[in-house]
């Protein structure tokens, strides 16, 4: 990205304890090189989640980080990590009420916040539009991974912490590494299914997704519908 980015950000944030900490921060985990980007960018956006999430979501929306760059690197993917980063730490945005619409889905509202972040630091348009696209589809999955490797990884890296999609393709080494770094914590399922319906109780028909499930249901009476809960307590993560 251009020199302007880490200029203009910089003097926005520098001498601040949350800047002056910031190696400390970058060294807490390097895992076959999956690291968070060294830049006044990346540094901007964790101070802009930290005060915005809670610890709960901003150590998930690290771990996605993590695990969409590993899974990059197993895949031989090309990608901008401080995209992906963007992307990855500011995908659950729209479940807070300060960046909750009344009648966006949650994921359409993490990608408008983070759209507006990002023009804030004049962050190319095109870039904005990839990380915006790969927020708001990070839930649809089938789709992300034929497309952008920043919209491909993301989801990746959610559907690994989240639903520990691909589990066993992580090294034990690589898994524990992350976690240490970010904790789950002893009830992050059951905490992560909380956090989704505090977001998105208010506003239930945001919330109609994959239609070809109700056809489906309709002429089909064997058909049984996929359960995202289930997934996420019944899968390999223990917690």
């Amino acid at each position: 990205m251009p020199a302007v980015h880490s200029e203009t950000i910089a003097a926005s944030s520098g001498g601040s304890l949350f800047a002056r900490r910031w190696q400390e921060i970058l060294m807490a985990l390097t895992v076959q090189a999956a690291r968070i980007p060294d830049s006044a960018l990346a540094r901007a956006i964790t101070e802009q989640v930290r005060d915005t999430v809670s610890p709960l979501i901003f150590h998930h929306s690290s771990r996605v980080y993590y695990f969409g760059a590993l899974a990059g690197k197993h895949r031989d993917l090309s990608f901008d990590p401080e995209l992906l980063y963007a992307g990855a730490m500011l995908h659950d945005m729209g479940l807070t009420r300060k960046h909750s619409s009344a009648q966006e889905r949650f994921e359409v509202d993490g990608a408008n916040a983070a759209r507006d972040f990002l023009r804030s630091y004049r962050i190319p348009q095109a870039d904005v539009d990839t990380v915006w696209t790969a927020i708001a589809l990070h839930t649809t999955p089938g789709i992300p991974r034929h497309m952008h490797p920043v919209v491909a990884l993301l989801t990746a890296g959610v559907e690994m912490d989240v639903l520990g999609l691909a589990y066993s393709e992580f090294s034990d080494e690589e898994r524990n590494a992350v976690v240490a770094a970010h904790p789950r914590g002893n009830h992050f399922k059951e905490d992560i299914i909380q956090a989704f319906y505090d977001g998105i109780k208010g506003k239930p028909d945001t919330t109609f997704g994959n239609v070809k499930a109700d056809v489906l249901a309709d002429k089909d009476p064997a058909f049984k519908r996929g359960n995202f809960c289930s997934v996420i307590r019944e899968w390999a993560w223990p917690a």
